[in-house]
């Protein structure tokens, strides 16, 4: 079952050049909590962050999926998706 609220997966792009993977339902939120150094302890440590790559999905599990794969991807695979197509 999917509700009405949408679901993102995204990855920023860190200080340092590092790339976190993660969920959200509003990305620009998520970014500003992020840079306020309320988010992961991952990019706490490594601000400023700026959300370079979204996906969108219909329900969070599905998100959640999607998060996971991307995830397990070489830094260079997550770079050939933030590339501009």
């Amino acid at each position: 079952m999917s509700d009405s609220k949408k679901h993102f997966i995204y990855i920023a792009r860190c200080s340092d050049d590092t790339l976190y993977t993660g969920y959200t339902d509003d990305l620009a939120k998520r970014e500003k909590k992020h840079n306020d150094g309320k988010g992961a302890h991952y990019t706490r440590i490594r601000r400023p962050v700026s959300i370079v790559y979204h996906e969108e999905f219909k329900s969070k599990s599905a998100a959640m999926k999607r998060e996971y794969q991307i995830k397990q991807l070489k830094r260079e695979e997550k770079e050939r998706l933030i590339a501009p197509k």
